[in-house]
């Protein structure tokens, strides 16, 4: 099993672009693309993260292929744990996170379970995961690191940018990584105007033209 570098020429400007416009407004400035469309738990509260993506495709209930993988983590990236069918199957606990944190991982997402809750929140290492559960893997698969992987519906590829938050996780293709880095910034400001004007007493019904369409078909 060869492992990818991932290069480490990323615009930190446009990650921090993604973070502070939360994974609901780079949904939307990407076109609507890349939904992580899955109910995700947030291990550690009022955390926020994008990094490139360090994809492992885990063998059916089996997390041989984390172990290998916290060889392979580079600092900045989010690990991103699959397996073939999600189960309630936890895959990462508190030691393995300990590996992923000092190895420089900015945070995980599981696309299974997750255990030592408690201690994943002490340690502070940002954590997504499908499930909290008790139930331990087996080391018996080798599984694949660098493979496109499949979450929620959504293609993950080795380095593309996963912006995950409260609301739950995006992924952006790597080439794409600058032009919605601009439309995110863009929507916010758009957004910071509209804000305003709500604040001031407007009405979305009005400002969205829904009001004056709705007269127009009604006359």
């Amino acid at each position: 099993m060869s492992v990818t570098p991932h290069p480490t020429e990323i615009d930190p400007d446009a990650l921090a672009a993604l973070i502070a416009g939360g994974v609901a407004t780079v949904y939307e400035a990407s076109g609507r693309h890349g939904l992580i469309d899955v109910e995700l738990t947030q291990i550690v509260p009022g955390t926020a993260v994008a990094g490139p993506a360090r994809t492992v495709q885990c063998g059916q209930g089996d997390n041989r292929a984390v172990h290998e993988a916290m060889t392979a983590l580079r600092p900045g990236e989010v690990l991103i744990l699959s397996m073939p069918d999600p189960a309630p199957i936890a895959l990462i606990g508190e030691l393995l996170a300990t590996q992923a944190q000092v190895a420089g991982a900015v945070g995980v997402l599981v696309d299974a379970a997750v255990r030592d809750v408690d201690e994943l929140r002490a340690l502070g290492l940002p954590v997504w995961a499908r499930w909290c559960r008790v139930r331990g893997a087996t080391k018996h698969e080798r599984g694949a690191l660098d493979v496109a992987v499949v979450v929620g519906g959504a293609t993950i590829a080795p380095g593309d940018i996963v912006v995950l938050d409260a609301d739950g996780a995006v992924v952006v293709d790597r080439s794409s990584l600058t032009e919605v880095a601009v439309a995110t910034k863009a929507r916010m400001e758009k957004e910071t105007t509209l804000r305003a004007r709500l604040e001031a007493g407007e009405l979305s019904y009005d400002l969205h033209g829904m009001r004056a369409a709705d007269e127009s078909a009604a006359s």
